[in-house]
């Protein structure tokens, strides 16, 4: 899947100026992770599993 066929969202933890944005993707497999600073179109993106997304985010 695309990156800019995925529907992202910002993460609450994201600052409100938009110098430190996390956007997040979720499929049903695939947890789409970027830096929104990135080129949306061919920046980098990371894949995790939405197990590992479960134990990174109760670990905050």
């Amino acid at each position: 899947m695309s990156s800019t066929a995925l529907q992202w969202f910002k993460s609450s933890y994201s600052s409100q100026e938009g110098q430190a944005c996390l956007e997040v993707a979720v499929t049903p497999h695939t947890i789409h992770i970027r830096d929104s600073k990135n080129n949306p179109e061919d920046g980098p993106t990371l894949h995790i599993t939405p197990a590992a997304w479960a134990a990174f985010t109760a670990a905050r």
